[in-house]
């Protein structure tokens, strides 16, 4: 029998392989900053570059003008899943805000993203249905899949002939799917949305949108990149998150009551957790009510990310395909990647180096996420010293 001692040396080991590797992670203590856009990490003020605060809301001080808003601000705790007695009356006031911001019939809340995710493809994807999935999509969409048993095919990332392939020539007993992220939280880009619901339409699929990173800063009032492209009403299911550009936390399902209704039966992440705390939900509304009129902010961001990602690309680093808020700079291996993040965090500017299993080996990267709380002063400096960094790690090489 195993000592108690040696019981965990399978652990220790594969721990000591991730150091080996430039894989293991750590926790750093960081807190809001001085100033807007800035965090203070391990004691350091750092221009935050790091979350996705896109609109700054995270920092944002509302006045309550709601009594269902200001009494949830003062109940910090729910006790209990929102089907036994954690169904404070804020929680179907912010999903009617949600779902008449989408444009849907209804919506849930979830206590994540990844909540959400797993527990809406869990519930409605069978066995005996095939799942088409762009092979960038996040975790949380791959693990929904893997939990639904369904049969999956990934296709090369925003590869829309390989997926119109892959729906003509693969059988299926049941239903197909089409699920993708809006935004790739890792490398910036946008789904090809346009031809995605046409491919959608012409083989009889369903589509879901994890618009994680797109709801807030596209289309009007920031509903997301489906109301960007104005074909929100040809997508199934559109989810997205509270605690990105919204600044709280949480997640919601935006679409038809019955699909809705049906969740609130059957999502086990949703039925069998506790519900988030009302005052949690509170922030929320009054951050989702207060993006709704913040279109300069929205422009601002995207202003910011044109400039910033160009400066990176005019002195030859390598930003991928992105076109979004979120701008990586990809450098390789894992080793030159910590190293760079080491630099730039020593010169101030918060920024945290990726690598697998988060994106695919050999792409390892730095993730830059922009915010409108960034000046333009601070962007450029940033822009500037990122080139000055990697020419110098570069230079050691």
């Amino acid at each position: 029998m195993e000592s108690l001692h040696n019981r965990w040396n399978h652990l220790k080991n594969a721990l000591q392989q991730l150091q080996d590797e430039q894989l293991l992670r750590s926790l750093t203590p960081t807190r809001p900053g001085k100033r807007p856009g800035w965090i203070e990490r391990a004691g350091q003020q750092m221009l935050d570059l790091a979350s996705n605060d896109y609109l700054g809301l995270s920092r944002a001080a509302f006045v309550p003008d709601d009594p269902v808003v200001e009494d949830a601000l003062h109940c910090h705790a729910s006790t209990a899943s929102r089907l036994v007695v954690g169904n404070h009356p804020i929680y179907p006031h912010l999903e009617t805000l949600l779902s008449q911001l989408k444009g849907t019939e209804d919506a849930v809340v979830f206590g994540s993203g990844y909540a959400a995710n797993t527990g809406t493809l869990a519930a409605l994807v069978s066995r005996h249905d095939v799942v088409f999935s762009d092979r960038l999509n996040h975790a949380s969409l791959i693990d929904g899949i893997r939990l639904s048993g369904a049969r999956l095919v990934r296709y090369p990332h925003r590869d829309m002939d390989f997926l119109e392939e892959a729906l003509r020539s693969t059988s299926c007993q049941g239903r197909r799917w089409i699920i993708t992220d809006a935004v790739f939280s890792m490398d910036g880009t946008e789904a090809p949305l346009p031809e995605v619901v046409r491919l959608k339409q012409e083989y009889g699929a369903y589509l879901m949108l994890d618009e994680a990173h797109s709801a807030g800063v596209y289309g009007p009032n920031g509903a997301g990149l489906a109301h960007h492209h104005g074909l929100h009403r040809h997508v199934d299911i559109l989810m997205g998150t509270l605690g990105k550009a919204y600044g709280a936390h949480g997640a919601y399902i935006a679409g038809d009551r019955v699909l809705i209704q049906y969740l609130m039966q059957t999502a086990r992440s949703w039925m069998f957790t506790t519900a988030l705390p009302p005052s949690v939900m509170a922030r929320a509304h009054l951050n989702v009510k207060a993006s709704l009129n913040m279109q300069i902010e929205r422009e601002q961001l995207h202003q910011h990310a044109r400039m910033f990602r160009e400066h990176l690309r005019q002195h030859g680093l390598d930003t991928g395909q992105s076109s979004s808020q979120i701008v990586p700079l990809i450098v390789g291996s894992n080793a030159q990647a910590v190293q760079l993040g080491q630099l730039l965090q020593q010169a101030g500017i918060a920024a945290v180096p990726i690598r697998p299993p988060t994106v695919p080996r050999g792409t390892a990267r730095i993730r830059f996420s922009l915010s409108a709380a960034h000046t333009p002063q601070d962007l450029h400096w940033a822009a500037e010293t990122v080139v000055q960094m990697w020419t110098v790690l570069r230079g050691k090489a």
